[in-house]
């Protein structure tokens, strides 16, 4: 059952993280690329604290819930040019449009922070045709990272 009421957005840097917040971040991460994806990766990187953190939650009665999250790298940290990673939705909002309110919001959210620029992403493979429908085309071959096949996609 999906969670009733709007979603709020925040977009915050890693120290403006609660415990509790990161907590549900890391958790919904795991969830779904350790767990669900069967993918066994280092999710923490060491980029988190440089990044921005873009959060999808949904208040209720007995507590927050995280619906969606992205983070949000400046230009030069994973690639030259700025960029999306950890692209996550609960799944308890799979087919809801969560998705692509998550992307055109890191997008404008990422625009707004260091200015309209090209963002580069390393998308699962399966997912181009989502990624095409807000502006990011296919640069360079495929690859494996993590068991999974991935292609660089770039947003002029």
């Amino acid at each position: 059952m999906r969670p009733e009421g709007p979603t709020h957005w925040r977009c915050l840097p890693f120290d403006a993280l609660s415990a509790r917040t990161l907590y549900r971040v890391l958790q919904l991460r795991s969830q779904v690329f350790v767990v669900e994806q069967n993918c066994v990766f280092q999710d923490m990187d060491g980029a988190d604290a440089q990044c921005m953190h873009v959060l999808a939650e949904s208040h209720r009665p007995e507590g927050v819930e995280l619906m969606a999250y992205a983070r949000l790298a400046p230009a030069g940290l994973k690639y030259t040019e700025a960029s999306i990673g950890r692209v996550v939705t609960n799944p308890v909002m799979r087919g809801s449009g969560i998705g692509h309110a998550l992307i055109r919001q890191s997008v404008h959210m990422l625009h707004g922070l260091w200015g309209v620029q090209p963002i580069r992403i390393g998308a699962q493979a399966h997912l181009q045709s989502f990624y095409r429908q807000h502006g990011f085309e296919a640069v360079g071959e495929l690859y494996d990272e993590d068991g999974i096949a991935h292609t660089e996609m770039l947003r002029l």
